[in-house]
């Protein structure tokens, strides 16, 4: 799942490649992304692009000026942007491959270029809102502070808060906003914290410590991120991963074999050496879970 550095060089080239053009035709191929119905989509039609922003994990472009619209999209696990130098012009099928919604554009140049909306998997869960404000998209509007500018007075107030796992808390968008399952494994990680830590049991050290080392790891991706293609985003995020999705592999820290723990329909990497004293953690939902 794209999260906040994925999501905010989208949205960086977006505003680089996309504000300016004027939208021509929108081809929905999968009519079950389309969250909101009024407006319709197709006024979107004929509006200049004027911006392009995150939210938390959300990329939204806003179509218009004064009375603009936002086309805000959710990318979920399988979802992703590709952006089409020589699109078709005929209209997709609907159902037929990974194609959700393309966006054909008339860009300053001349150039006829466009922005796709795809979705690999049976698992729909894409999703597109075409809305007034953005603050109109549930998700959006029930977003926590962002991870990426939370001061950390405010940060060690929401850790306080909660008795939940430090793993449930960063990832949990109404706490705050941008961090999924990768990025809070390596943040975890870097700070040294097991992921079953209690999130108001960590010592003020600690919750200073893992602000600082989360505004670094996230820093440092978007940074890696910013000015990549679209299509090269997946393969930086993963070239930068030291312990998430490397399960088997060495430790870059000590040498210790990254191990998981999986649940139903995903899973989490972390190094015993390095995060809990060299216990390993249960690898079923309902063991007791070390701390």
């Amino acid at each position: 799942m794209p999260e906040l550095p994925e999501v905010e060089a989208l949205a960086q080239f977006l505003r680089d490649h996309a504000v300016g053009a004027v939208i021509g035709r929108v081809d929905v191929a999968a009519l079950s992304v389309l969250k909101t119905f009024d407006p319709p989509i197709d006024v979107l039609a004929g509006r200049d692009i004027t911006g392009a922003a995150r939210f938390g994990k959300h990329l939204g472009l806003r179509c218009g000026q004064e009375d603009g619209l936002w086309l805000i999209t959710h990318l979920s696990r399988a979802g992703w942007l590709r952006w089409q130098d020589n699109p078709s012009q005929t209209p997709p099928k609907p159902g037929k491959g990974p194609l959700a919604l393309r966006l054909h554009l008339f860009a300053p140049d001349g150039t006829t270029p466009a922005i796709d909306l795809t979705e690999a998997g049976t698992q729909k869960r894409l999703a597109v809102w075409l809305v007034r404000m953005p603050a109109e998209v549930p998700g959006i509007a029930k977003l926590g502070p962002d991870a990426l500018t939370v001061p950390e007075p405010v940060f060690a107030e929401l850790l306080a808060k909660s008795s939940a796992r430090i793993k449930t808390v960063l990832t949990d968008q109404a706490v705050l906003a941008g961090i999924g399952n990768a990025y809070s494994d390596e943040i975890l990680h870097t700070a040294r914290l097991s992921p079953f830590a209690t999130s108001n049991k960590l010592t003020p050290e600690q919750v200073s410590e893992l602000h600082e080392v989360m505004r670094s790891v996230l820093t440092d991706a978007v940074e890696r991120s910013l000015g990549q293609d679209a299509a090269r985003l997946k393969g930086e995020k993963r070239s930068g991963m030291r312990v998430h999705a490397r399960t088997g592999m060495p430790c870059p820290v000590c040498g210790d074999t990254v191990r998981e723990v999986s649940f139903a329909d995903r899973s989490f990497q972390y190094c015993a050496t390095c995060q809990t004293g060299g216990k390993v953690l249960a690898d079923r939902r309902m063991s007791r879970l070390l701390k």
